[in-house]
């Protein structure tokens, strides 16, 4: 259900929020939080369609403050979504015209949800210092997103400058996975430290830089950052052991291989995060996030600037190599192919005059040559065990063939 009120007031669109409580139901129980998103006509219908997205796991009252244009009378347009329209919301846009185009605070405030968190999200252009901006001061949390910006390393360095707890950027949240798997895969053995780490990402992505930056703040090691072609995002990550790199690798934007000594390779799903999603996981948390706060004003300052281009890191085998991962993923998708799994359940020929435990014996050295150090582990126990009992079995029919004596 979409009510469109043009030329109203606060109070009356309170009024008929109200109205509709009584009429359809009760609205409001289950919000969770106030929701102000800031953002420019032309990109509204977007961004209301994300927000009601991630409102379906986080209910809450949606305000969008639309600054129209600033000249002429002040007047404010109002639009109430609810029901389909609205996802788990309800949905109150607020296009502003003239002098009230700058004082969307002054509106907002009486159609916030009492006694309940705020959050105001930016999700292009944020203002230059959210500290002075008068819908930041009324929010616990203030997200905005430096990739929207039209210098995204800019944009990152004013919000280091300004950072105050509660703050958070979307091109943090976008690389919550890749912190995820790189955390797992320094989990396990050989426990060796990092000496150094490499990050390939696009020049136009400050994910690229938060990752550089967390890696930098968090491992205490140099961290290169070097340059993939605009609008690649993050590419892959190289960190540097003893035994031998770990290397996290997406060449297409979808699908990543892990490789890393002693392991077998993997393939794992790991697509570009949309903007609903992403905050979707902002919404779960309104206390602030010291984590990104030490990455943003303390590991971005532990960057130097990206020299080189991920081509030229690779071919001085500083950096994965991208091709040679778009092949290695292209191989582990053929891997439970028909023919290979063909090989692994069909025993080879028999031998001409052989019987069946020389082909088992061929059959065991041909799948052996595929088997990580664990299978060959527990193969090697397993046909132990096997020989234990046949040795057995031996003997108890040499004792039955021996004659019985009285």
């Amino acid at each position: 259900m979409i009510i469109d009120l043009p030329k109203t007031t606060s109070a009356s669109v309170s009024k008929k929020l109200v109205r509709l409580r009584n009429d359809v139901g009760a609205m409001t129980l289950g919000r969770v939080l106030t929701l102000i998103i800031v953002v420019d006509d032309h990109q509204a219908d977007e961004i209301i369609e994300a927000a009601n997205d991630a409102s379906r796991q986080h209910p809450c009252r949606i305000i969008v403050v639309v600054a129209g244009n600033r000249r002429g009378a002040n007047r404010m347009d109002a639009q109430i979504r609810v029901g389909g329209d609205a996802g788990a919301s309800e949905v109150v846009v607020l296009r502003l015209f003239g002098a009230l185009a700058n004082h969307g605070q002054s509106v907002v405030v009486p159609l916030m949800l009492p006694d309940s968190p705020v959050v105001a999200w930016w999700p292009h252009e944020a203002p230059t210092d959210l500290r002075k901006d008068p819908i930041a001061q009324m929010a616990q949390r203030r997200i905005t997103d430096s990739a929207e910006s039209p210098n995204p390393k800019a944009a990152l360095k004013r919000l280091a400058k300004v950072y105050a707890p509660g703050d958070t950027d979307l091109a943090w949240t976008r690389i919550t996975l890749w912190r995820g798997l790189l955390a797992a895969a320094l989990d396990g053995p050989p426990f060796e430290p990092v000496t150094e780490a490499v990050v390939a990402g696009a020049t136009d992505s400050p994910s690229s830089d938060l990752l550089a930056a967390w890696l930098a703040q968090v491992l205490k090691v140099p961290v290169k950052r070097v340059r993939t072609k605009g609008g690649t995002g993050v590419m892959s990550v190289r960190l540097e052991r003893a035994s031998g790199p770990v290397d996290l690798v997406r060449p297409d934007g979808a699908v990543a291989t892990l490789s890393q000594p002693g392991q077998p390779d993997r393939r794992i799903s790991l697509k570009r995060r949309g903007v609903a999603e992403c905050l979707a996981d902002e919404l779960r948390r309104l206390d602030a996030d010291e984590v990104y706060a030490e990455t943003l004003t303390h590991g971005l300052a532990r960057l130097g600037a990206a020299t080189k281009t991920a081509s030229e890191a690779a071919a001085d085998g500083e950096a994965p190599s991208v091709p040679d991962s778009r092949r290695l993923a292209a191989r582990l998708a053929r891997r439970p192919s028909t023919k290979e799994a063909s090989e692994m359940v069909t025993a080879p020929p028999a031998p001409d005059g052989g019987d069946t435990a020389t082909v088992k014996k061929a059959t065991a050295h041909k799948l052996a040559a595929r088997a990580t150090p664990r299978e060959k582990e527990l193969a090697s126990t397993a046909e132990a065990a096997e020989q234990k009992a046949a040795t057995k079995g031996s003997a108890r029919k040499k004792a039955a063939a021996q004659p019985a004596t009285r």
